[in-house]
């Protein structure tokens, strides 16, 4: 099916594939006996992988990232394809279409994708549907914004209608300070905006019988000096972690030709070219907070080689999401397996 995706990509355009594979695994999870089926043939299991960060159990560190699964319509499919984790969303309180299509593009010479989606999103409403059908076989997170309406002084109200809404429902929640849009959407940058938008969660939280973690997600065009101040919001508050990073607005270096970007307009990239820049992040947070906060490291993972660099530089957790969108599901098999160290293989599986 994937590789069928990748074929028709030139004839649908990159949303529309996007689309036909959501559709597609949505449909097949229906099917009796599919979800175990995939599991059998992509999914990797060793209790070597299993993880156990801000009190969730994860099977094995590799998630899926906000974006893919924008209203929680196959988290559980994508579970049954080896993820250990994925991450919904980014979910707002009110149905909002996005910017207006065409707005998803491949670069291949790059491996790579520009978008400018913007915060397409069902609403809550429709999210908590999918999440209430059936049973969870995999971590779940939600990815948490404000609609592109909402003004600024009222975006914390956004934050936490959402939050509220959805806290029975998902494991995690990451608040979406991130989405790097050239269509002027307001983005929290300040410790006092952000704060802001933080604390009403913190207070909800408080009184609730469950523990759910917040995570704060954070651009990789922040300057280094915005990086530290993130970091230090997590160190002076209750925030149990950092999702760095999403994509960049930066084309500088790309293999595809100027005359192509511009023709293809005003957007983010995601890929490959954003690996270097997502690495040096992590490792900023990480010794800037002395290892001792979870991070999950995001952007430009497209090999097990990259995830292990990431791991390296201090991340817990990693997420992919253009590595998965051009290689398919193989490729969270292939990390998971160059995890396993290779003494902790069982003779059984090494002769496979």
């Amino acid at each position: 099916m994937f590789k069928l995706l990748r074929i028709l990509v030139p004839l649908l355009g990159a949303e529309r594939a996007h689309d036909w594979a959501i559709m597609l695994l949505h449909s097949l999870g229906r099917v009796p006996g599919a979800k175990w089926l995939m599991g059998k043939i992509y999914a990797v299991h060793h209790p070597s992988l299993e993880r156990e960060v801000f009190g969730l159990k994860f099977r094995n560190p590799v998630g899926i990232a906000a974006g893919y699964d924008r209203n929680g319509e196959i988290f559980r499919e994508l579970g049954a394809l080896g993820f250990g984790f994925v991450e919904i969303g980014t979910v707002t309180p009110m149905h909002q279409p996005g910017n207006p299509k065409p707005r998803v593009f491949r670069l291949e010479d790059d491996k790579a994708i520009l978008n400018r989606i913007g915060l397409s999103s069902k609403g809550l409403e429709r999210v908590i549907s999918n999440l209430r059908s059936g049973n969870k076989n995999v971590v779940v997170g939600c990815n948490i914004g404000k609609n592109t309406i909402t003004p600024p002084e009222n975006a914390p109200a956004d934050y936490l209608r959402v939050f509220r809404n959805l806290y029975q429902y998902v494991d995690y929640f990451t608040v979406n300070v991130s989405y790097n849009t050239t269509f002027k959407q307001y983005v929290p940058r300040t410790r006092e905006s952000i704060m802001a938008i933080l604390e009403p969660l913190f207070d909800f939280r408080r009184g609730q019988n469950q523990y759910r973690p917040i995570l704060l997600k954070i651009s990789p065009d922040l300057s280094n000096e915005d990086i530290d101040m993130m970091t230090d919001i997590m160190i002076d508050t209750p925030l149990d972690g950092i999702v760095a990073t999403n994509s960049t607005t930066h084309t500088q270096g790309l293999a595809t030709p100027s005359q192509k970007l511009k023709s293809l307009g005003i957007g983010t990239i995601s890929g490959r070219p954003l690996t270097r820049r997502s690495v040096e992040v992590v490792r900023r947070i990480y010794a800037r907070s002395n290892g001792t906060y979870p991070i999950i490291g995001v952007g430009g993972l497209m090999t097990p080689a990259d995830v292990h660099q990431m791991l390296a530089a201090g991340a817990t957790l990693v997420q992919v999401y253009t590595g998965f969108v051009y290689d398919g599901p193989q490729l969270v098999g292939d990390i998971c397996r160059s995890l396993i160290k290779p003494e902790e293989v069982e003779p059984s599986e090494a002769s496979e």
